[in-house]
C-alpha cells in the first residue's frame, strides 16, 4: 500500500509541474479546442481553450510508473506491455487531436479509422494475456469462472476498445473525465493489489494521481482539455488494466459512469432511428442534465460522487467474492 501512495503522489506532483509550461506553450502556439456546432450553447465560450493536455498527463503517468516500479522492484514484462499499450493509444489520440487542430474543426480521424487503431492496439495486451497466463481465456463473474476459449480475444478487444471510447465520450465537461477517472483507477488499483497484480496496481495508482493533479487545470472553468490524446489513452489503459489484472467483470462497476454515458448514446440513437423520438434532450447523458439547467460544477460533482459509489460497489463485490459469499 505504501508504494501505491508513492505512485499516486509522485504522479500527481509531476502532472502539476508539467502542466504550467505545457499550457503556456499551447497558449503561445494558439493550439485550442474547436467546439461542435451541435454542442450546447454554453460550450461556445470553450472555443480556443488549449487542448492535448493528455500529453503531460501521460508523461506523468509513465515517469511515475517507471520510478515506482523500480523502487518496488516490480519492473516486469507485464508492466512493460501496459505502458507500451498506453503509448500507442496516446499516439492514436494525438493524431486525432492534431487533425482537428490542423483542420481548424472538430473533425479528426474518421470513426472507422479511430476504431481500427484502437482494435489493433488492443491486440497487444490481449495476446500477452492469452500466451502468458495459464487461465488467460477465463472470465471470473463473482464466484463463477467461465472459460471463453476462442471467444476471449474478441471479448478482451471489446473490453479495451469499449473502455477507450466510453471514457472518450465522458470527456465532455470541465473536470468530468478526470474526477470520475480518479475513483475508477483508485478502485482498480486496490483490486489489482489484492489480486496479486502489483504492477497493475502501481500503474493504476499513478493514473489516479495524475488525474487528480490534472483537475487543478481542468476543473471548471478549464485552463486546458486533455483532448483525445488523454481520453482515448486513459480509457484504453483502464480496459487494458482490467484485462491484464483479470478483473474484466468488475470493470462494469469501476467504470460505471462511463458505461452509463455510453448506454445513453446507444439508447438515444436506437430510439431516434426506430421511433423518431429522443429519450434524452442530448446525449451523452451529461449534456442532458446540462440542458435541464444543471450547472457544470453540479454535474461534475454528482457524477464524481456516483463514480465513487460505483468504485465502492466494485470493491465490495471483490471482497465478497474472495470470501466466497457470492
Amino acid at each position: 500500500m505504501i508504494m501505491l501512495a508513492v505512485a499516486f503522489l509522485l504522479s500527481m506532483i509531476l502532472c502539476l509541474l508539467f502542466g504550467v509550461p505545457y499550457i503556456d506553450f499551447l497558449k503561445k502556439k494558439m493550439i485550442g479546442q474547436y467546439v461542435k456546432d451541435c454542442a450546447p450553447e454554453a460550450h461556445a465560450q470553450k472555443q480556443g481553450t488549449p487542448t492535448t493536455g493528455g500529453v503531460f498527463i501521460i508523461l506523468a503517468i509513465i515517469i511515475a510508473s517507471i520510478v515506482t516500479l523500480l523502487l518496488a522492484q516490480r519492473a516486469s514484462t507485464e508492466a512493460l506491455i501496459v505502458l507500451i499499450t498506453l503509448v500507442f493509444y496516446t499516439f492514436a489520440g494525438f493524431q486525432d487531436d492534431y487533425l482537428k487542430i490542423k483542420g481548424k474543426a472538430n473533425d479528426g480521424l474518421s470513426a472507422k479509422g479511430k476504431l481500427l487503431r484502437q482494435i489493433a492496439i488492443a491486440l497487444l495486451p490481449t495476446m500477452y494475456v492469452m500466451m502468458t497466463y495459464s487461465q488467460g481465456t477465463h472470465l471470473t463473474v463473482c464466484s463463477y469462472v467461465i472459460n471463453l476459449k476462442w471467444l476471449y480475444p474478441l471479448f478482451a478487444i471489446f473490453v479495451i476498445t469499449g473502455a477507450s471510447n466510453a471514457y472518450n465520450l465522458t470527456d465532455g465537461l470541465d473536470g468530468l473525465a478526470a474526477s470520475t477517472g480518479v475513483f475508477a483507477f483508485a478502485g482498480a488499483s486496490v483490486i489489482a493489489l489484492f489480486s496479486g497484480h502489483v504492477e497493475v496496481a502501481i500503474i493504476a495508482a499513478t493514473v489516479a494521481g495524475a488525474l487528480f493533479g490534472f483537475l487543478r487545470y481542468n476543473k471548471p472553468k478549464a485552463q486546458v482539455f486533455m483532448g483525445d490524446t488523454g481520453s482515448l489513452a486513459i480509457g484504453g489503459l483502464l480496459g487494458t488494466l482490467a484485462v491484464i489484472g483479470k478483473f474484466e467483470f468488475l470493470l462494469i462497476f469501476l467504470g460505471g459512469i462511463f458505461v452509463l454515458e455510453t448506454l445513453s448514446v446507444i439508447i438515444q440513437v436506437a430510439s431516434f432511428k426506430t421511433t423518431g423520438k429522443r429519450v434524452f434532450k442530448m446525449s451523452p447523458i451529461h449534456h442532458h442534465f446540462e440542458l435541464c439547467g444543471w450547472s457544470e460544477k453540479k454535474i461534475v460533482a454528482v457524477f464524481a460522487l456516483v463514480s465513487a459509489l460505483f468504485a465502492v460497489i466494485a470493491l465490495a463485490l471483490f471482497y465478497l467474492t474472495g470470501r466466497g459469499i457470492i
